[in-house]
């Protein structure tokens, strides 16, 4: 059940499956969604045309202006039948809602079981939940759903509190944890600092979520390396949003994200909304499939990868996405040099004296990107900042403004109230 055969088919017959499943899809938003019939109409589409995968160019993308603009007309069935309201996390701009039917529910209940499967799940897992399931968050839910599908089991501790984390892991033995993967260089030092012999835990295994923690290559980042350098576990990458109801997990091979063909249909767009060449890289564009509530029609996520078509040495012959490079709207240009934030988070997380940090981009009276980057450390100081510039030269060639801060005043900024992640990068551009 959780290893879709349609995974392991040759690819034509997977593009064969997803176009019988677009046309449902197409079906059911020509009948059930306002904002659907109204953009048909408006282009003068006709669904019964649209019968490949590269038909799906003839229809208009959906943005997340569109989201937040017509909400309610993205709703294909009555208030009455919705049973779980969620937000996105606003990364990139206002939260939008986002509401789910029972069956929706089971749709991603599935995902995820289907994900941690890949990654190595199993029944009998037990799995310490590092992020929180309140607070309007779909992930911590569907982590949830997605584990008891499974038949593992799923211990709630919420984020932060290193202290907690050790003791539940100490009392319940977990053997995989769920979290940002930044968060667990602040578990290691804590066990260093009071004496939790962490190497020899329970833990075998760590999901990581919502930051990359692999190069392009699939080799370790900066961040992994710090990771497994202190703590030979298992790291396996993922990546998924609210929009898409779905998950890009790696497998026990980990060459990248493996695609569910069953659950989405993927596409790479350049700025003028047209494919790009195969193996570059273009803006994820989604189309959910199977989604009840609030489905969605090459949905443009933002988000900056490439797709892998080679077979996967797991068996699967779905396509995989690579690490995300970043999103569209991050990109900065700073002294000729194109850069994302993640980059400069590869840097900052591998340095052991910084302790936390802001990432502040904005522009210059002649319309350039100017970097500033506040750093929160125990012993700030001249000698220090020369010490980062070179780093930053030294992986990036370019050298951002460097100032430092209270560590509490840095953490005020990264945790403000009714924010469910942290906040590391702000943009005051425009």
């Amino acid at each position: 059940m959780y290893n879709p055969k349609i995974e392991y088919q040759p690819q034509d017959e997977i593009k064969r499956f997803q176009e019988q499943k677009l046309k449902e899809m197409l079906n059911y938003l020509s009948n059930f969604s306002p904002f659907y019939k109204k953009l048909f109409l408006k282009e003068k589409i006709e669904i019964h045309k649209i019968k490949t995968l590269e038909d799906l160019q003839h229809i208009p993308i959906t943005t997340k202006e569109d989201l937040q603009q017509f909400n309610e007309e993205f709703y294909c069935v009555d208030k009455s039948k919705f049973v779980d309201y969620i937000t996105t996390s606003g990364t990139l701009a206002e939260p939008t809602t986002f509401a789910l039917t029972d069956a929706d529910l089971e749709r991603l209940a599935y995902n995820e079981a289907i994900s941690f499967t890949c990654a190595k799940g199993s029944a009998g897992d037990i799995y310490q939940l590092m992020t929180t399931i309140d607070k309007r968050f779909m992930a911590g839910l569907a982590y949830f759903l997605g584990i008891r599908k499974m038949g593992a089991s799923i211990i709630r501790v919420g984020n932060g509190m290193p202290e907690l984390q050790w003791d539940t892991i100490l009392r319940m033995k977990p053997n995989a944890i769920i979290c940002v993967p930044s968060f667990i260089p602040k578990i290691i030092k804590y066990a260093e600092e009071n004496g939790i012999d962490y190497k020899n835990s329970s833990v075998k295994r760590a999901i990581c979520i919502g930051e990359n923690i692999k190069n392009d290559d699939f080799s370790l980042n900066l961040l992994g390396k710090k990771i497994h350098e202190k703590w030979d576990i298992e790291l396996y990458s993922t990546y998924a949003s609210t929009e898409m109801s779905t998950t890009f997990c790696e497998c026990e091979a980990q060459q990248g994200g493996h695609h569910h063909p069953e659950l989405i249909i993927c596409e790479l767009l350049d700025e003028h909304n047209q494919p790009v060449d195969k193996n570059s890289y273009g803006e994820l564009t989604i189309t959910t499939l199977g989604v009840e509530g609030m489905p969605l029609l090459r949905f443009k996520t933002g988000d900056i990868c490439r797709f892998y078509h080679e077979p996967c040495a797991c068996g699967r012959t779905s396509m995989r996405i690579s690490p995300i490079l970043g999103r569209k709207n991050q990109m900065i240009k700073f002294k000729g040099t194109t850069l994302y934030p993640s980059s400069l988070f590869d840097v900052l997380d591998n340095i052991d004296y910084v302790e936390n940090y802001v990432i502040e981009i904005s522009s210059t009276d002649m319309g350039t990107d100017n970097i500033a980057i506040f750093i929160g450390c125990k012993n700030p100081g001249e000698k220090l900042i020369k010490e980062l510039k070179d780093r930053f030269r030294a992986k990036l060639r370019v050298a951002p403004n460097i100032q430092f801060k209270d560590i509490d005043e840095i953490t005020k900024i990264q945790f403000p109230e009714n924010r469910r992640k942290a906040i590391k990068f702000i943009d005051k551009r425009g």
